[in-house]
């Protein structure tokens, strides 16, 4: 499993595995309380995504989180 260094590699997550479960914008916002337009904003710039509508749409796409130490020999993302 790759590593996500930058919030444009979530929202690329995000609508990749949406359109691989055949789910619209307008379908995976409604499931977890968001209009079709948020959703939008958030898959072209996750930047203003919080941890509840991260985890919410992780949820309902069959995704989850794993967090663990990072190589140190790595250089540090730029956000």
């Amino acid at each position: 499993m790759k590593p996500v260094t930058t919030p444009a590699q979530i929202g690329s997550i995000l609508a990749s595995q949406r359109k691989h479960l055949k789910m619209s914008q307008a379908q995976v916002a409604a499931r977890v309380g968001l209009s079709q337009n948020r959703l939008s904003v958030l898959e072209a710039n996750p930047t203003t995504l919080n941890a509840k509508q991260l985890l919410a749409l992780l949820n309902v796409l069959g995704l989850e989180l794993a967090i663990g130490e990072r190589n140190t020999t790595q250089p540090k993302a730029e956000w």
